[in-house]
């Protein structure tokens, strides 16, 4: 056989491995696919599952140990404690939002005030002053017509109250069914932390067990230093509330408390404090102001103790991957981005490291090349 004929074999093989491999590529990717596409409704599901699971583990870890190393059984309790936590304020805000309804429908049979007059001073507020104490006075006397003055807006707003409702009935039972995947995850953690060491060893090598904690913390940081802030905010919160008797106080607990975990509770503490000045005595209304300044200017010492405890990062990198994710993909975002952003920070200092390492080891090398040329 010619030199010719060899080469041209041999170009024939490696065309034929060539192709083999790529039809096994496009078959694994559309494989990988399918499955992404059957297992996508589940996806949110799962992953809110792995981060309750991951954040509520060092809990679990020490009810497991009271009861004796059973696993299950400390599972099953931590799981019914959760929805617990969850079903409880639902359960008692629907209470609170069907018992103002009636209320609101009781007072509008009987056509009695539902709104007090302005105070005085609004008219003096620059700007908005005026037109804001003309509409409020105007509803304070007939509801009706201030309702018939905004119906293009009424209408507008209406089916995106609605929308909004249902989302939250959909996000409710969201929680419900990540909660039970986080039990069946804490049933079942010694697997669950094999597959993910092995997972993490298999994308970073021998690094691998570092980034694994990594995650974890991060998860852990991001739950106590955002939901933690936010929920020992609405209890402060929810407390004037009450103790100032501002009418719906649940209802007011729980809008901060959705705009808390937003970032940005004094959303509702400004219309809680105009509205204290309306009803309440002077007074009243100041203490009730500095109580509301008290609540809004908490996270300020709470997130930097509590949010990247624990964790090898900056605070800066987690709370802006919190902020960024949460832009980026919604609430499961705020967990998701400083996981990443956690990563891709360790792995840039990583190759920082690396770079100034291979720097060193040439300079090292030339060194020594320079000192045999000099001895020579």
């Amino acid at each position: 056989m010619s030199l010719q004929d060899e080469t041209h074999n041999q170009d024939r093989a490696y065309i034929h491995r060539a192709v083999e491999v790529s039809i096994h590529l496009a078959l694994l990717t559309l494989l990988a696919v399918a499955c992404l596409l059957i297992l996508r409704p589940f996806v949110p599901l799962i992953i809110w599952g792995i981060i309750i699971a991951i954040a509520v583990y060092p809990a679990y870890s020490k009810l497991r140990t009271l009861l004796g190393g059973r696993h299950v059984l400390a599972a099953v309790i931590s799981t019914i404690l959760l929805l617990a936590v969850l079903i409880v304020p639902v359960v008692l805000l629907t209470g609170s939002l069907v018992e103002g309804m009636q209320t609101l429908a009781t007072r509008l049979a009987k056509e009695s005030s539902l709104i007090p007059p302005p105070p005085p001073s609004i008219k003096t507020w620059p700007v908005i002053g005026v037109p804001l104490a003309e509409t409020w006075e105007l509803a304070s006397k007939n509801i009706a017509a201030t309702l018939r003055t905004f119906a293009p807006q009424l209408k507008t707003i209406i089916p995106e109250l609605l929308r909004a409702s249902a989302g939250v009935g959909f996000a409710v039972l969201e929680w419900i069914l990540s909660i039970l995947i986080a039990g069946v995850l804490l049933a079942n953690a010694k697997t669950g932390a094999s597959v993910a060491r092995s997972l993490s060893n298999r994308l970073f090598g021998d690094r691998g067990g570092e980034f694994e904690q990594l995650a974890a913390a991060t998860v852990r940081s991001v739950t106590t230093g955002i939901l933690g802030v936010a929920l020992i905010q609405t209890i402060f919160a929810a407390l004037g509330f009450l103790v100032a008797g501002l009418p719906g106080a649940g209802l007011w607990a729980a809008a901060f408390l959705l705009a808390a975990v937003l970032q940005v509770g004094v959303v509702v503490l400004i219309p809680a404090g105009i509205y204290m000045f309306a009803i309440a005595s002077t007074t009243k209304a100041v203490a009730f102001l500095i109580w509301c300044l008290f609540v809004g200017l908490m996270d300020n010492v709470l997130k930097p103790l509590l949010l990247g405890r624990g964790i090898a990062v900056p605070l800066a990198v987690v709370f802006l991957g919190a902020i960024g994710g949460f832009i980026a993909m919604g609430t499961i975002g705020m967990f998701v981005g400083p996981i990443l952003l956690s990563v891709g920070y360790k792995l840039f200092l990583a190759w920082l490291e690396g770079a100034l390492e291979t720097t060193s080891d040439a300079q090292i090398g030339t060194g020594a090349s320079t000192q045999s040329v000099a001895a020579d």
